[in-house]
């Protein structure tokens, strides 16, 4: 029970059967010290009629405080962090296809234009007759490049404060890329270093597990000058290194929100050893 209710009342007491919304909040914030006969108590109170009445009211109560729930948490300040990073991958990855499709077409007028860059070229030109519509395809593909832009811009501002300790060792975006895959902080938080050393690569995973390809060394994480700048032949002792001490992070920053600049520390005294000795420390 909420704190001003008394332990042996009922989650329906003083409520109007009729606010859905009391009655989830009740459910959420409520506690008992001991079982009760809640049904009969409930006729008594007249919340309800009969015990399907209350069995029925207390359905509707409970699915609403689970989408309450469910509400609350989408508006998590993870949960945000995964969808603008997943909405700039989007917004890079059609603004490149379609800069694609712009070059094709402005080559066919005679233009030599490429990529992103080239289609802004296109974006600003006063379009002659028959251009019209590539100028605007253009025009829509720069708007989408800007919008990719705008929506990192957003997370390497966010992702600090939502992970510092994990957007300090793997780069604000980075850190968003991992949080969206794993679903959310608190998921990233409790997986084993192992499986957060792999994520981004299920495909290949999934592949080597119906034996059809070697086990992949690394995931995403591949992207951070710690296992992209180091010699192939030690990236999997890199990869294993790193992705041990953003596990580390990902638990403190979820568990605590405590900033740990050992952390840093440690991990680049780790990616030396190996770089320089080319073996696993460990």
């Amino acid at each position: 029970m909420a704190d001003h209710v008394p332990a042996n009342a009922g989650w329906f007491e003083n409520l109007d059967p009729s606010d859905v919304d009391s009655l989830a909040s009740s459910i959420t914030e409520g506690s008992t010290t001991e079982p009760q006969d809640w049904p009969s108590r409930a006729i008594e109170s007249n919340f309800a009629d009969d015990e399907d009445d209350y069995y029925a009211r207390l359905h509707e109560a409970t699915v609403e405080a689970t989408r309450q729930a469910v509400r609350e948490r989408e508006r998590a300040d993870d949960q945000q962090l995964k969808h603008a990073v997943r909405a700039m991958d989007d917004c890079e990855r059609v603004a490149n296809e379609l800069a694609e499709r712009v070059s094709e077409w402005a080559g066919s007028l005679g233009m030599d234009v490429a990529g992103v860059d080239g289609a802004r070229e296109v974006a600003a030109r006063d379009p002659e007759p028959g251009e019209e519509q590539l100028v605007s395809l253009a025009e829509r593909t720069a708007e989408l490049a800007d919008e990719a832009d705008d929506l990192r811009s957003f997370v390497e501002s966010r992702a600090p404060g939502v992970a510092p300790n994990l957007s300090a060792l793997a780069g604000p975006v980075l850190a968003a890329r991992l949080i969206a895959l794993a679903g959310g902080l608190e998921q990233l938080a409790k997986m084993p270093s192992g499986t957060v050393q792999v994520l981004g690569a299920e495909d290949a995973l999934f592949a080597h597990l119906r034996g059809q390809g070697s086990s992949p060394k690394h995931g995403v994480i591949f992207t951070h000058e710690y296992v992209r700048g180091t010699r192939p032949d030690e990236r999997g002792p890199a990869a294993r290194a790193l992705a041990g001490k953003l596990t580390i992070a990902a638990r403190v920053d979820h568990y605590s929100g405590e900033r740990r600049p050992e952390l840093d520390d440690e991990l680049d005294r780790r990616i030396h050893r190996i770089r320089t000795r080319g073996e696993d420390d460990d």
